[in-house]
């Protein structure tokens, strides 16, 4: 069964997430531009990106296995995030407010996960 990612909470929440990524990214040196910067901003994308590649198939097992993908992507921006944090490129306190949402999306797709299963 096909479902509309644009109608979809996690795809939003995605969008969400990638914006605040690219706006807190903006910050970093320019001499990451092709670094963590490129890295961090490509993760993101991935996100969104996976969830609506997936739900273009008509089957779940495939649409999971884009989901799967994207919560890799989700793990990703996490740990990049903290190496962020470590060379002091952001705050703890913007940390700290991302990976709640980070967490929250993480939530969102493991429970939309639950219910194709």
């Amino acid at each position: 069964m096909r479902h509309e990612y644009r109608e979809l909470r996690i795809w939003k929440a995605a969008r969400i997430l990638n914006k605040f990524i690219y706006e807190t990214s903006e910050k970093f040196p320019k001499e990451e531009k092709y670094g963590l910067t490129s890295q961090i901003r490509r993760a993101s994308v991935s996100i969104a990106s996976n969830i609506s590649e997936g739900s273009s198939y008509q089957t779940n097992p495939m649409f999971l296995k884009f989901l799967d993908i994207a919560l890799g992507s989700l793990c990703e921006v996490e740990t990049q995030l903290y190496l962020a944090t470590d060379i002091n490129y952001i705050s703890q306190k913007e940390v700290e407010e991302l990976i709640k949402m980070t967490d929250k999306l993480k939530r969102m797709i493991i429970a939309f996960m639950n219910t194709l299963r």
